[in-house]
């Protein structure tokens, strides 16, 4: 691992840590004020990170920058509302991503209008470019949790969607969400269809430029070049 990776890997921690964090933290406070304390008695709750790790969903993250966290567990049975109630929870991870990237992105503009970035100062270059990796990660994080497969948060807001019958026919891929979700990322990663890439990173540049006022792609040509000092 050469030095810019080894930087990049040292300021990708925080910055994952707190993405997934307050991902989950969202999922179960959504749910406590819908009524359910399921995530508040389990310890869900809680800002510790530890607490909602997935071990292959981080590690996706460092590996790809998109990942998941461990699922946040919710008994409907407690919900007022139940079936709308699920909607807004399963959304609230995916929403708090978003805030986020719009909050990094925000002090991004700021920073930027305010004159050029000064790469020598070892404090301002790292600050800058965790606010970059915030951007990406919270953006992907967001944008693939929103993917309707299951177990993604997308596919359990189009279960709260659908009408009763169509949920049904639906629900057969909770088997085989997982499998699908891996070999996408495998034809993502080993072959030129870069199916998971396009679904993600092209949306992500968007919101990026509407958030930072620079395009994603920019951007993380600025995150090398501080990496590289």
């Amino acid at each position: 691992m050469d030095a810019s990776s080894l930087k990049e890997l040292i300021l990708l921690v925080p910055v994952i840590l707190l993405s997934l964090t307050i991902h989950e933290v969202s999922h179960g406070w959504a749910a406590d004020r819908f009524g359910d304390p399921t995530a508040r008695a389990t310890g869900r709750l809680t800002l510790n990170p530890i607490a909602h790790l997935d071990p292959i969903g981080t590690l996706m993250l460092f590996i790809a920058h998109f990942g998941w966290a461990k699922p946040v567990m919710i008994s409907p049975y407690n919900l007022n509302y139940a079936r709308r109630a699920m909607i807004w929870i399963w959304l609230a991870g995916p929403g708090s991503n978003f805030l986020l990237a719009l909050l990094s992105g925000i002090i991004l503009r700021v920073v930027m209008a305010m004159g050029n970035i000064d790469v020598s100062g070892l404090i301002s270059s790292s600050l800058f470019a965790m606010l970059i990796l915030s951007l990406q990660i919270n953006l992907a994080l967001g944008i693939f949790n929103l993917i309707p497969i299951p177990p993604l948060d997308g596919a359990k807001v189009l279960f709260g969607l659908l009408p009763y019958h169509m949920e049904a026919r639906y629900a057969w891929l909770e088997r085989y969400g997982m499998v699908i979700l891996l070999v996408l990322f495998l034809v993502d990663s080993f072959t030129p269809f870069k199916i998971l890439s396009l679904i993600i990173w092209m949306p992500a540049d968007l919101l990026s430029y509407l958030f930072s006022g620079r395009s994603l792609s920019y951007l993380l040509g600025v995150l090398n070049m501080l990496l590289s000092v």
